[in-house]
């Protein structure tokens, strides 16, 4: 059990026989009334976004949940299979539950989120940032930097980024995993 206060990003909560994360959160205290907190909350297993309002104090039901670290090892028709990093056991992991699952590479550590009562897995999460081979791009031309332009790149998972014109093929890039963007080019 916690109550308002304790809210935080990340912060687990069991609602409607479904487990949410909270994603934002806002105290509010109006000139008149009462005081209430306003959240953005995802569920872990569907995945869908609802805004909910709180009263400040309120008592909510808490979810224990733990982040194993895990190796990405393959993916195929089952699904995406991981291997724990302490007790080498693999566990396979609906497309579903990972957000762009499309830069997993093999062999990328990630952090799996995992209901400790019930032990199923609720999602996956990978690094802020992963670093990518460019596998094909088109040519940028000479002299074409004054706007800051981009371009598709297809990287080594499959996955289209857009990045800057002077960025080549066979080039190793950092992409934010957040929001799947190019952040640089890795010396």
């Amino acid at each position: 059990m916690a109550s308002t206060a304790d809210f935080k990003n990340g912060l687990c909560l069991v609602m409607n026989h479904d487990i949410f994360t909270i994603v934002e959160f806002q105290h509010v205290k109006p000139g008149k009334g009462a005081a209430f907190v306003r959240t953005k909350l995802k569920s872990l297993t569907s995945g869908k976004v609802l805004d909910k309002t709180f009263n400040a104090g309120e008592k909510v039901v808490t979810a224990r949940v733990e982040k194993r670290p895990h190796q990405f090892i393959y993916a195929d028709d089952m699904g995406y299979h991981f291997m724990d990093s302490n007790t080498f056991e693999q566990i396979p992991i609906e497309g579903k539950l990972i957000e762009r699952a499309n830069l997993l590479k093999e062999g990328q550590l990630v952090d799996i989120l995992v209901h400790a009562e019930t032990e199923t897995p609720l999602s996956v999460e990978l690094p802020p940032f992963v670093e990518l081979m460019i596998t094909y791009t088109e040519p940028g031309i000479k002299g074409d930097t004054a706007t800051n332009a981009l371009k598709p790149a297809t990287v080594e998972t499959g996955a289209t980024v857009m990045v800057p014109l002077f960025v080549e093929q066979d080039t190793l890039i950092k992409v934010d995993t957040r929001d799947g963007s190019y952040s640089e080019r890795v010396k």
